[in-house]
């Protein structure tokens, strides 16, 4: 009985091995596979991005086909639209996470906020922007970067409650505990504790919803269009770098493709060096 045994013991250790060398290679051929993509794009976006960029990149406006120009007021109407769908998605998005991790959890309040918020996450962004171009830019019978501001915060509302809400709920409950024994009101129990615990996770939510934001062309295509020209004016069609990105590319102008290729690094760059920054200086310590 005893060899018989060690026999099915070995046996069965064998089979666990080789399954375990073949789930092994299996997701070692995956990793390799999903990163050799990755690399391919990463060293075509340097080679074409880099040579099409020169000072008169930053300092000149969209030039017409066969002349040149830069993409500075792209670059500007980007940066302007991103940065303020960014501070009105944000607050939003981080409220409306702690209210689902800490008090929406059993109401029906709870549920359904968080069965809109799936709807929202898995709705593709030309959805929203026809959304706003039906609520906003129809009624007022013109494109305008306000619109355009909109439909990019609808973008990063949803992005921002779920991992908020996910990183408050990894906060051990020990915690609160912990701090409700001590006669902590529940808002400071949220500020001083269970946020201030999950502050490298929200960070990286919001760096998420950015990245994301910062290449959407479909939402903006209907609602701040573009603008050939310098402008600041919210309330008028702004430039942006993915819409110009999208025009320039599909072109037959060799300057214009330049400038998208341009246009596409700047953009990996931007977030690669947001998502640096914020991690040195949001790192736990």
């Amino acid at each position: 009985m005893t060899a018989e045994l060690q026999r099915m013991r070995a046996s069965r250790y064998a089979s666990r091995k080789l399954v375990n060398m073949l789930a092994l290679t299996l997701s070692l051929a995956a990793m390799a596979f999903g990163l050799v993509w990755l690399i391919w794009i990463l060293v075509e976006t340097v080679r074409l991005g880099v040579g099409g960029l020169a000072i008169s990149t930053f300092t000149e406006m969209t030039p017409p086909p066969q002349e040149a120009g830069g993409l500075a007021n792209a670059i500007m109407g980007s940066l302007m639209m991103v940065g303020l769908a960014t501070l009105i998605g944000t607050p939003v998005g981080i409220l409306a996470g702690i209210y689902l991790a800490e008090y929406g959890q059993r109401g029906w309040l709870g549920s359904a906020t968080r069965f809109i918020n799936d709807i929202l996450l898995s709705a593709p962004s030309i959805v929203i922007g026809l959304f706003i171009y039906s609520a906003v830019v129809a009624r007022h019978q013109s494109f305008s970067g306000w619109a355009g501001v909109l439909a990019l915060a609808l973008i990063v509302v949803p992005v921002v409650i779920r991992t908020t809400e996910n990183m408050l709920m990894l906060v051990p409950n020990a915690l609160r505990e912990a701090a409700y024994a001590l006669g902590t009101p529940k808002w400071r129990l949220i500020l001083t504790i269970t946020l201030k615990s999950a502050r490298a996770g929200v960070v990286t939510g919001i760096l998420l919803a950015v990245a994301r934001i910062s290449g959407e062309t479909a939402p903006l295509l209907f609602t701040a269009l573009s603008n050939q020209f310098w402008s600041s004016d919210l309330s008028q069609p702004i430039a942006s770098l993915p819409v110009t990105i999208f025009k320039f590319a599909m072109s037959p102008y060799e300057n214009w493709q330049h400038l998208a290729w341009a246009g596409v690094f700047l953009i990996t760059v931007g977030v690669l060096a947001l998502n640096i920054i914020a991690r040195t200086l949001f790192r736990q310590r």
